[in-house]
């Protein structure tokens, strides 16, 4: 089946075949090579994120065990709600996340969500890369008496460039073998770390009373800001899923994938910290492990889980947008995306003082990722009624060429709103910038042509 249109890739005659199996490319995504359990084990073992783990650190003081829990479970269901919602255009159309902003901000306006989402995955690929390196350097300090930090940094971050440009078919196999590893490494933890301070967690974090108020909802949001990267380009990974699974089963997979990955690591982080003061993930587990063998399959497991979350979560975005922006194919944006994480001085970012700096940043890219989905929610389900025309998305010169206005207007209005209500910037973007876009979209003379392509 082909299309027939000028592409964004260079293809300057009348056809474009879909997308193949094992090719990376922007082109629409015919045959899906996902099923509902591959799916569910890819996001399994892309959502181990050490970055929830130094969330649950930064609220020892603030809530307690069942206040974090619940702030996790509602977070969570928030995520997986949104994902199913601005999957839905990826998944009928098989189309990734910089085609379906198109019809919102227009060839050109789709650098600016891709600027937005490309910025946090970048960061956090640098800071995860880090981690796991500090934990390959542990391994070998404790096997071998040799350590390096560099060099393992340097060769884990090569390692996970090598492994990337194997796409979404090395993605798929690498995500569900390593998530049956990592589920049962993080059972394994989490009971540890209760079995080695049971009663420090009862003294500190059961038998305090916490608050229900303003920092628990703003807990909510942090839990779901470590994931409002993916709500974006969500699409991106959509598409690859078979055309049978349902808007109901998308919801499930999403929330049960990852639900466990976040409840664990978040209330180990919390559990650890809140016993021991300490907040550096390394010597946190370390801490909580007294067999020298279960120690370094532990250290492993944290190397292991920065590999399979940077390649799924903060390596294909970037990348893609690349692609768009630049015309150039998936292996090379893969090398450019991995090379970029070490310009984003991840030894800074993982020390103990960076924790509040790591929740800020959070905060702040999540008031412009929020707008973001509001938009893209709005154009797709109650402007264009779940109907877009292909032809026109991949036209260059047709009505979605160049910048919406309307969208970069109703972005500017929800970036505004969040900033002022920062402890839920997330949550307070979206209205204003779903209202704005609409009322915008209907009365803005510039957004005219947008409406009627």
């Amino acid at each position: 089946m082909t299309l027939q249109h000028t592409t964004s890739e260079g293809v300057a005659t009348a056809q474009i075949d879909h997308k193949a199996i094992g090719e990376e490319s922007l082109a629409p995504q015919e045959t899906r090579i996902m099923d509902p359990w591959s799916y569910l084990f890819a996001w399994l073992g892309g959502c181990v994120s050490i970055g929830t783990f130094t969330i649950g650190s930064g609220l020892v003081g603030t809530l307690n065990l069942l206040q974090t829990f619940v702030a996790i479970a509602i977070g969570c269901a928030v995520i997986g709600l949104a994902l199913m919602i601005n999957g839905q255009a990826g998944h009928k159309y098989g189309i990734p996340f910089m085609v379906q902003a198109r019809s919102a901000f227009g060839f050109t306006g789709t650098r600016i969500p891709a600027l937005v989402r490309s910025v946090p995955a970048i960061v956090w690929f640098g800071f995860q890369s880090w981690i796991g390196a500090g934990a390959l350097n542990l391994v070998s300090e404790t096997l071998f008496g040799y350590s390096n930090m560099w060099v393992f940094f340097i060769g884990f971050q090569f390692l996970q460039i090598g492994l990337s440009v194997l796409g979404f078919h090395g993605i798929k196999w690498l995500e569900n073998i390593g998530s049956i590893f990592i589920i049962g490494s993080l059972i394994y933890m989490f009971f540890s770390v209760i079995s080695k301070y049971g009663d420090e967690i009862s003294t500190n974090l059961i038998n305090v009373e916490g608050t229900w108020g303003a920092p628990f909802w703003g807990a909510t949001m942090l839990f779901l800001g470590i994931y409002s990267t993916m709500m974006l380009n969500v699409s991106d990974y959509s598409r690859e899923l078979r055309k049978d699974v349902g808007p109901l089963r998308q919801v499930v997979i999403y929330a049960n994938s990852i639900l466990p990955a976040t409840l664990f690591m978040g209330l180990i982080g919390l559990m650890v910290s809140g016993a021991t003061g300490e907040v550096d993930p390394i010597k946190v587990f370390s801490s909580a492990v007294d067999n020298k063998l279960l120690l370094i399959v532990t250290l492993l497991f944290i190397a292991f889980a920065q590999v399979t979350t940077n390649i799924l979560n903060n390596v294909v975005p970037p990348a893609y947008a690349l692609m768009d922006v630049f015309k150039i194919n998936f292996k090379t944006s893969a090398v450019i995306v991995g090379l970029l994480a070490f310009v984003t001085f991840p030894w800074e970012l993982v020390k103990d003082e960076s924790a509040a700096g790591l929740n800020l940043f959070i905060r702040t890219y999540s008031a412009f990722l929020g707008p973001i989905f509001a938009i893209l929610v709005v154009d797709y389900f109650v402007l264009r009624k779940q109907e877009l025309d292909l032809d026109k998305l991949y036209d260059p010169e047709g009505p979605y060429q160049g910048i919406n206005m309307a969208a970069v207007i109703a972005m500017a209005v929800g970036v505004v709103a969040a900033l002022i209500f920062s402890g839920i910037s997330w949550y307070a973007s979206l209205l204003p910038a779903g209202i704005t876009y609409y009322l915008l979209m209907k009365n803005l003379p510039s957004a005219k042509r947008f409406l009627d392509g």
